[in-house]
């Protein structure tokens, strides 16, 4: 299938703020990852979150990630409110997001990601590009205001796909919660992360957000979306990547993995029934809601 590519642009949109139009430092290359073991996974409760500027105080800061892009709301209320779950300042903090940076985010979905990415990297002088498997049309209607997310490249991924980008001129990759879907189909696990080596810069970054089977092994080829962080890491690398750092950012003790409908019972999903599986006798979705979102391994690898 030939890679075709959308490109938001808005004609006739209001100039962006002055601060916005000063020229942002550029990062420089993505450096080498530091020699040595690897760290040790955080443990301990989620930092507290650093004190945030009101939104009135004037265009959004041009430096590295900070609560401005959090609290940004243009943000839909269904994404916001998934955040005590998520912890995106936290996560992109620890995935190594810094201005300037190209950013390649696979299956946005519903835009979770996008609505911090896509401005932030616009305040920076990055570049957001989003590789989405079904309507790229309707992705790219969606983000269209080239006033709060900037020019957005919307390309093709899936089995058939062309290159993500030139090679070699991502900084950072972020797929978050899809590589459960990809073990489904033989052949699409490999084929996907060449496709992200060959996107990557040299010693670029590759950030990964997965449920998480742990302690217990993968069922049934992860249907029911947990997957063993020995399984995932030992494919990653084996793709031409080092794992540089793991964090319990997302880790979520209550998540006890052994649902009628996976996952996917959990919110924000809250399944209670699928054309072959009704409703079991006494299912109470208030109990999959005082859980919460899933327990999920946070990983940061580098390209080799």
């Amino acid at each position: 299938m030939d890679r075709r590519r959308f490109t938001l642009a808005a004609a006739g949109l209001a100039l962006a703020p002055a601060a916005l139009a000063q020229t942002a430092p550029k990062h420089g290359p993505v450096g080498a990852p530091p020699e040595g073991p690897l760290p040790a996974p955080k443990e301990g409760p989620v930092p507290a979150p650093e004190d945030r500027p009101g939104l009135s105080d004037g265009p959004p800061p041009a430096g590295p990630i900070g609560r401005f892009f959090i609290e940004n709301p243009s943000r839909s209320d269904d994404n916001r409110a998934r955040d005590a779950f998520r912890h995106p300042l936290e996560s992109l903090k620890f995935w190594g997001l810094r201005p300037g940076m190209t950013v390649v985010e696979i299956e946005p979905s519903g835009g979770y990601w996008t609505e911090i990415l896509a401005p932030y990297l616009l305040a920076t002088k990055g570049h957001y590009v989003a590789a989405v498997p079904g309507d790229r049309a309707a992705f790219a209607a969606r983000y269209a205001d080239a006033g709060k997310y900037g020019q957005i490249d919307v390309v093709t991924f899936g089995p058939a796909a062309g290159a993500l980008v030139p090679g070699g001129t991502a900084d950072l990759v972020l797929t978050a919660r899809n590589f459960h879907d990809w073990m489904w189909t033989p052949g699409l696990v490999p084929k996907y992360l060449a496709d992200f080596h060959a996107a990557l810069a040299p010693h670029a970054i590759l950030a990964v957000e997965e449920h998480r089977a742990d302690p217990r092994p993968i069922i049934d080829n992860a249907h029911d979306g947990y997957v063993a962080t020995k399984y995932l890491v030992g494919q990653v690398e084996g793709a031409g990547f080092r794992l540089e750092a793991s964090s319990e950012i997302n880790a979520n003790p209550k998540d006890t993995k052994d649902y009628p409908f996976g996952v996917w019972t959990l919110p924000p999903t809250r399944r209670t029934h699928t054309k072959e599986h009704p409703t079991p006798d006494g299912f109470d979705p208030k109990i999959y809601d005082a859980i919460g979102e899933s327990d999920r391994m946070t990983l940061r690898f580098r390209r080799v």
